[in-house]
């Protein structure tokens, strides 16, 4: 797949400064960035506020208003808006890139249709469950530095390496049956980052029954 397709369709995702000893084995940091309370509040108040008014539609002092702080007590946590953007992208990447590992890893033995079952269903539950952050994550992040942007382009193509690991593996195996695997791809990682813009509807409410959906038709496209 192409880098900059890779970068627009994974989903629905830093430390407060980001350097070389913050980072992981993988080059990431973590995926909570902090353990401190008040940095997770300041996190979940932006992300409700950012989907809801944009990221340019609100300030940090509206933020700390939010939180009943002054402007000043954010500062020791995070030192502009965009730092803490970076930290809610990296922390919901962070999330999925573990969840669907996990479940790539626990259905390992069971060949290319289960993992790619799993993988998808955890994909868009994540992106339902979580919509206000993925919806975040997914559309603010030309707002980003560049050095941060890159930092979140690096988990996005993981998270679609994933995916496309999984169909070429059901190509070669020949239980699927594909004939341009970067479409398959890209057709799967776009279904499942879409489900944020939408979720919840008057037919959908239910993240879990929502993944098994996906899951199936994701199934059905590429078999």
């Amino acid at each position: 797949m192409r880098q900059s397709e890779a970068d627009d369709v994974a989903g629905g995702y830093g430390a407060e400064k980001v350097g070389a000893e913050k980072f992981g084995a993988e080059g990431y940091p973590a995926p909570y960035v902090s353990d401190s309370a008040a940095a997770a509040r300041m996190r979940r108040a932006a992300v409700e506020m950012f989907a809801r008014d944009g990221f340019g539609g609100t300030s940090t002092r509206q933020i700390a208003k939010h939180l009943n702080l002054s402007p000043a007590a954010m500062y020791p946590h995070y030192k502009s808006k965009e730092e803490l953007l970076f930290a809610i992208a990296v922390d919901g990447h962070g999330q999925i890139l573990a969840e669907l590992r996990s479940v790539d890893a626990a259905a390992s033995g069971d060949g290319p249709g289960p993992r790619l079952r799993a993988v998808v269903a955890a994909f868009a539950g994540w992106q339902a469950r979580h919509h206000e952050h993925a919806k975040v994550v997914q559309y603010e992040m030309h707002a980003l530095a560049p050095e941060h942007f890159r930092v979140v382009a690096r988990m996005r193509r993981d998270t679609v390496a994933i995916i496309e690991g999984i169909v070429l593996e059901g190509i070669q195996s020949g239980d699927f049956t594909v004939d341009n695997p970067d479409d398959a791809v890209l057709a799967i990682s776009s279904l499942c980052v879409d489900v944020c813009r939408w979720f919840p509807s008057r037919t959908h409410s239910d993240p879990d029954a929502l993944g098994t959906a996906y899951a199936d038709l994701v199934l059905r496209m590429v078999t």
